[in-house]
């Protein structure tokens, strides 16, 4: 496709659905993570061979050109700013010099959506429509009229899919217009030079004879932002597809004392104020939230229940916006995208291939898992709960479960892990502190829980061995070197080798009960500071080491060195004064391991366990770049590749701690 188009945008609207929002912010430049609708747009529109890029304007008409010239953009942009609202088809006829050399597309400035632009302009410019729609089913706006063919043959009210009357004709159904469209220049003699719609054109060309086609784009994600819930609504599906649950604006300067569950959006200055409350919550650009309501007297003076013992007072918002002067409150359902029929809300951003659910019970949140019948980890993650769970290890408790239906129901560990927890700026004691109750948890998994692992035959048998090791560098090979960088190895053998020597090295450190997978999206920070580990049915007897490479080295949140070396001392300073364990040096499952030839943890050694942490590091690091491959390439979780740069990073601290034992590892990763 080599021929070029301008296009159109239309974002002169005043956006009255919106109010009391749009009296302070066009409904153009409202934000979407940090980002206005409009330079979403343009990034969309930009995939296209775009000449240039014509907008209209009228409210707050200033505003938006002022951002334009700002905008990385701008070179390509011509500006039409209207005296008098001129309608959707006067603008175009205002823009008609402008139009009238090539075809163009136009875009509403108000619409966020995946639609494929190259396909819709391949498929006008194949079809030898004067206009080419881009529709889809949406009940709620069916009003356009097509044929079998696709093509326009009127406009009607949109009504419910069970009473229209043209769907058991099967000729004509309606459909939606998604506020994007092809035309060809001729197109431009059918509008008004008055203010006018776009609408009355198309059934003026139609009626002259064109060809007014549709492309339809059904299944593709669409939402117009028209209203207060709607454009909550996008924001939370933009998280959801980058793999979010919290977007904090980088300027916001603190967080403290701030508690966050749900869905949180903090854009630009804003300043939340202490002792805040949020769960779904958006705050927009130069709001304080203390401010705002502590001038208006409707700033709640009663503790909300879970709030009282933490000697400072809680304010709680929930399914609202917040703005400089206003407190707009949404409906749950509409902004979460919760089912009609039970009110189910599909929760969680990792790799499970399980379903998590939000649901309610007795009028109290719980959380459903839906395995897959031949999900081998559904019997494991049962039993190991009521292992865990007995060793005071807080995981989420279980409530029922349903094995011939593949379900279990625990507790509802919410939303905000300590990933999410950590994108609202932290004073350093505060993670610290929150980062040491991680740790003495940790603790308990590596010493007391590894005591009665007898007691758990799924996970005592499960050893982090040497064919596991093996199997991650190798994972790590092909998911990402080959995979995500498309690098072909040339001495294969001598880097095979190299990991051979490293998995021989790791394998021969004492072993414990280890998480496996004990990173900062796997641990739950509830209401009042409460810790839920999960994802623990990956479960191992491994080096521990692991586990404290994975959360002290991080690739989702970069620690301060110094703090890092304080967390692992503490680590260190406390397991040293744990006693040994008689069972697991003598008698019992100890005699059991070492009849295999594992070496178990009796007393802390710290020199073995310090010796062991390089490897561990090593192994660690390769292990969660192959899962980012895996997860980005096979999986098509895009969002996992933004913490490529970090994991690569760590990668090569840790080789150049070893660079002289594995000078293979070491050439490849200075290659990626």
């Amino acid at each position: 496709m080599s021929k070029t188009l301008n296009v159109f945008i239309l974002a002169a609207g005043f956006g009255e659905r919106l109010q009391p929002i749009t009296r302070h912010i066009p409904k153009p430049l409202l934000p979407i993570l940090g980002k206005p609708v409009l330079q979403h747009v343009f990034e969309k529109i930009s995939t296209l061979p775009v000449n240039k890029i014509g907008i209209n304007s009228y409210y707050k008409k200033e505003v938006i050109e002022n951002w334009i010239k700002q905008s990385s953009f701008h070179e390509k942009i011509k500006l039409f700013p209207e005296e008098s609202q001129l309608g959707t088809g006067g603008a175009l006829k205002n823009a008609e010099s402008f139009l009238k050399g090539s075809t163009f597309l136009v875009h509403n400035a108000d619409i966020l959506s995946d639609i494929n632009l190259n396909n819709l302009l391949e498929h006008h410019l194949s079809s030898k429509n004067l206009i080419t729609l881009a529709v889809h089913d949406f009940p709620k706006f069916n009003n356009v009229v097509i044929d079998k063919k696709g093509f326009l043959k009127g406009l009607d009210s949109p009504v419910k899919p069970e009473n229209d009357e043209l769907t058991a004709t099967s000729s004509k159904k309606r459909i939606a217009f998604t506020g994007i469209a092809v035309y060809e220049p001729k197109f431009l003699k059918f509008l008004s030079d008055r203010a006018s719609s776009v609408v009355d054109a198309w059934l003026q060309a139609m009626s002259a004879g064109y060809r007014v086609g549709t492309l339809d784009v059904s299944g593709c994600y669409w939402n117009d932002i028209g209203t207060p819930g709607a454009y909550a609504a996008a924001v939370f599906d933009a998280l959801k597809a980058d793999g979010e649950v919290v977007y904090i604006h980088p300027s916001t300067k603190s967080c403290k004392d701030v508690d966050l569950q749900g869905y949180i959006v903090i854009e630009n200055g804003c300043v939340p104020g202490k002792g805040i409350s949020l769960r779904n919550c958006i705050i927009l650009p130069g709001s304080s939230v203390e401010n705002l309501f502590k001038s208006s007297g409707n700033y709640p003076s009663t503790l909300p229940q879970g709030a009282r013992g933490r000697g400072k007072e809680i304010f709680s918002f929930e399914n609202c916006i917040l703005g400089p002067d206003y407190k707009i409150d949404l409906n749950k359902s509409e902004i979460l995208g919760l089912s009609e029929e039970d009110g189910r809300q599909l929760i969680g951003t990792g790799a499970s291939d399980r379903k998590y659910y939000r649901v309610k019970k007795d009028n109290k949140s719980i959380v459903l898992m839906q395995c897959k019948n031949d999900d081998p980890d559904f019997k494991r993650q049962i039993e190991y709960t009521k292992f865990f769970l007995k060793r005071s290890i807080p995981v989420p408790a279980l409530m029922e479960v349903k094995p011939d239906k593949m379900q279990a129901i625990f507790e509802d560990a919410g939303d905000i892990s300590l990933y999410g927890w950590l994108k609202c700026p932290r004073e350093e004691k505060e993670i610290e502190n929150v980062y040491r109750q991680v740790i003495d948890v940790l603790i308990l998994i590596h010493t007391k829980t590894t005591e009665h692992v007898a007691k758990c035959p799924l996970l005592q048998d499960r050893i982090f061995d040497y064919e596991y090791l093996r199997w991650e560098t190798d994972y790590f090979l092909k998911r990402f070197v080959e995979g995500i960088r498309n690098i072909k190895i040339k001495n294969i053998s001598a880097l095979k080798k190299e990991f051979h020597r490293l998995a021989l090295k790791s394998d021969s450190f004492s072993k414990t009960v280890i998480h496996r997978d004990f990173q900062s999206q796997n641990i739950m920070i509830m209401k009042g500071r409460k810790l839920r580990i999960i994802d623990y049915q990956g479960a191992r007897i491994g080096p521990p080491a692991y586990d404290v490479a994975s959360i002290l080295w991080d690739p989702y949140y970069c620690l301060e060195d110094n703090m890092r070396e304080r967390l692992l001392e503490h680590y260190i300073s406390k397991v040293k004064k744990i006693p040994p364990r008689p069972s697991l040096v003598k008698g019992g499952w100890g005699d059991f391991m070492i009849e295999k030839g594992i070496k178990i943890y009796g007393k802390f050694n710290e020199k073995d366990f310090r010796d062991s942490l390089p490897s561990c590091r090593l192994q660690r690091h390769m292990q969660a770049l192959g899962a980012y491959g895996f997860l980005s390439l096979v999986k098509g979780k895009k969002y996992f590749l933004k913490y490529v740069s970090e994991g690569l990073r760590l990668l090569r601290e840790d080789i150049l701690l070893s660079k002289d034992k594995y000078p293979e590892i070491y050439n490849l990763v200075m290659r990626l």
